[in-house]
Parts: C-alpha cells; structure tokens; sequence
C-alpha cells in the first residue's frame, strides 16, 4: 500500500498559541523527532501522552485504517506537529529518514514486522505488550535488538507506576523480608467488542498474553528470575461464541513455581460484576504483606496498614513510561522495560498458556527463554 494521507497545519493559529508555536520552530535541532505506527485505541491513547512530553516533534503517523489515520494526524496537527500520513509502514521509514524514535501499538500478531523494520533502521522503538505473539518471534526481535543502534522499549507501563514503583523498591531492598508467595487477579467485565482481534487468540495470544502479561510481568520483575514450571486451567463458561467466533478464554487460573521456593497465582475472569472485585496485585514475604498498586504493607501478625513514600505520586504511568522512553532514546539508556525484561514476561506468559491448553505442568526450558 502506499501512503494516501498527506496531512499539514489547516489555517493560521490563534495568536494565544502562535508563540509557542515560533519558539518550537526556533527549537526543532534538538527536538526528537517521533514517527507512531498503529493509533486505534491503545496508539491512540499513547499518541495523546506524547503530546505532553517536552522536545518531541511527531513527523510522521501510520495506520491501515483511513479514518482512524486521519483522526490521529489532524489531532496531533491541531497540538502543533505536522505528522504525514502513511498506510503503510514500510514506506514511511524507508521515506523518512529524519524519524529518530517510532512507537508501535498494532495488534500481537503484527508487532515483528514493524518492530525489526524500525529496529534495523537504526530507529529507537516503543512497542506495546507483549513482546510478540510467539517465542520463536520474541527470540526474533530479542536477536535484533542485539545488534540495533537505537533502543528498544516495551509497553510494559505499569513499571513506571508511581506505586507500583516505589513497592519494588521496598520489595527488592528487603524491606518485607524474604519475598515467599505472590497473588494477583484481574476480574473485570468483558473486553470491548468493537475489537475483533482481541477475542481471536491466534491473533492476540489469548488474554493471558495480551492483558495479564502485565501483572506477569510485575511478578517476574518482583522475583527476579523466571518461572520453573506452570500450571493451569481455564475456557470460556459464560460467552460462548460471544462475540461471534470467540476462542479467547473468559475465565482461568494459573500457577507459577519459581526459583527459591516461591509460588505466584493469578486468575482472570470476564464476568466479575462493577465493583465486585476488580484487579489486584500482592506479594507477600516474611516480614508482611504489600499491596503493589497501592503502595501499602503490612506487618506480619500487626494491624494497620503503612503507606510507602511514593516519589512522582499521583502521576500517570502510561505518560511517566513515554517520558522514560524519550529520555533513554535521547541517552541510548537501557530502559527498565527493556528487550530482556519484555521477553522474560511475555514468555512466562505464554507459559501459562501452554499449561492450560495442554493441561499439564509446562517448564521454563520448554519455551526456549
């Protein structure tokens, strides 16, 4: 396909916004220059983050959907870029040589493609969770990412999480003792319907893969190392063939063995009612118990909750994760949701997974991690 969608400021600003306007223009040498490819609901979301990070000019914006690529060009259009539209991916970094940074948000099965086009570009790269749909895809990108000369970042946002953050950093430097046994659960209603792919587990990896990956991933982080072996069941109890063709679980359950004795759970259910449950995510060691989400603990065998001091508290963790990513592009900085970290998580995931479609025990050395 070729790119259909040339996009340029429409009118003259208003002078309260031409100033900044001039003082961008003055500015643009040292300005990285950002390119996004895939703004449905995720890209587009993290299209409005960029938006308020400071030194980014976004140059370029692809997307297969014509509808979709212009709400997303004439958006950022409208908050000073002068983004150029392209349907096709390959063509935009192969027109663009000025993009300095791209950032990725198509569905699992399409993140390879991009990922190692803008890899071997040289182009630092922010692709959304999970790494990719399959291990021997994850090792793909982990071999190029060896050798690229920009950085590589996963979506893994909820790293940068103010409290999310601050828990780890009490976690890891003891300060709950030895870390033994981790809970975690995500029950919520179902998924948007209006997003086929994500009910279609060859192509979005099964919600284990393409949602929990996140919660894994704070797990394996919290733990250090990977997983030896998973156990698991689950299927869909409630919506069958809801949407039509359905093959994504609605309910499961799965159990981690790691290294040192500690076990992880985590279920995920589709059916949970508003403000039934919810999503948590808890570890427990030998001095208390933390609420990683929260950002509180509590002494074993004591009452009463201990708030931790949270730095950057009350900021977003989507927008705190494309800062991260600009900064580390600009420093060649190895990102705390680097390539390795990705595809540790995304693995113990499809780990997961293997050990409910099979129903047996699975090990880590079976997934080639």
């Amino acid at each position: 396909m070729s790119d259909f969608y040339s996009a340029s400021r429409r009118g003259f600003l208003a002078a309260a916004v031409a100033a900044p306007a001039i003082l961008r223009a003055q500015d643009a040498p040292g300005r990285m220059k950002v390119a996004f490819i895939g703004v449905g609901n995720r890209g587009g979301f993290l299209l409005k983050q960029m938006f308020e990070v400071q030194g980014v000019d976004i140059i370029a914006i692809c997307d297969i959907d014509p509808e979709t690529l212009k709400k997303a060009v004439d958006a950022a259009t409208e908050k000073g870029h002068k983004p150029q539209g392209y349907a096709d991916y390959r063509k935009m970094i192969e027109q663009r040589k000025d993009i300095e940074a791209i950032v990725i948000a198509t569905p699992v099965d399409t993140h390879i493609g991009p990922a190692i086009a803008a890899l071997e570009a040289g182009k630092h790269v922010y692709c959304e969770k999970p790494m990719a749909l399959t291990p021997e895809e994850c090792n793909t990108i982990m071999k190029a990412t060896e050798s690229a000369k920009g950085i590589y970042q996963a979506g893994f946002q909820l790293r940068h999480d103010p409290n999310r953050a601050a828990s780890m950093k009490f976690l890891q430097s003891g300060g709950m003792g030895k870390m033994l046994y981790a809970q975690g659960y995500r029950h919520t209603g179902d998924l948007p319907r209006n997003e086929p792919w994500l009910f279609d587990r060859v192509r979005s990896g099964d919600n284990i893969v393409e949602q929990a990956c996140h919660i894994i991933d704070l797990f394996v982080w919290a733990v250090g190392k990977p997983p030896l072996r998973a156990m698991g069941s689950g299927g869909i109890n409630l919506y069958k063939n809801v949407p039509p063709g359905r093959t994504t679980m609605d309910n499961y359950s799965v159990i981690y063995e790691f290294p040192d004795d500690i076990r992880v759970t985590f279920s995920h259910i589709y059916f949970d009612p508003a403000g039934f449950s919810g999503v948590k995510e808890r570890v427990f060691g030998s001095e208390g118990a933390i609420d990683l989400a929260q950002a509180k603990w509590i002494k074993l065998e004591q009452k009463g909750e201990i708030a931790l001091e949270v730095p950057d508290a009350g900021q977003r963790g989507d927008l705190l994760s494309v800062k991260a990513f600009i900064e580390n592009a600009r420093a060649k900085k190895l990102p705390l949701n680097n390539a390795a970290s990705a595809k540790r998580s995304t693995l113990t995931a499809m780990m997961g997974r293997k050990a409910i479609y099979e129903k047996r025990i699975v090990t880590w050395d079976e997934m080639g991690g």
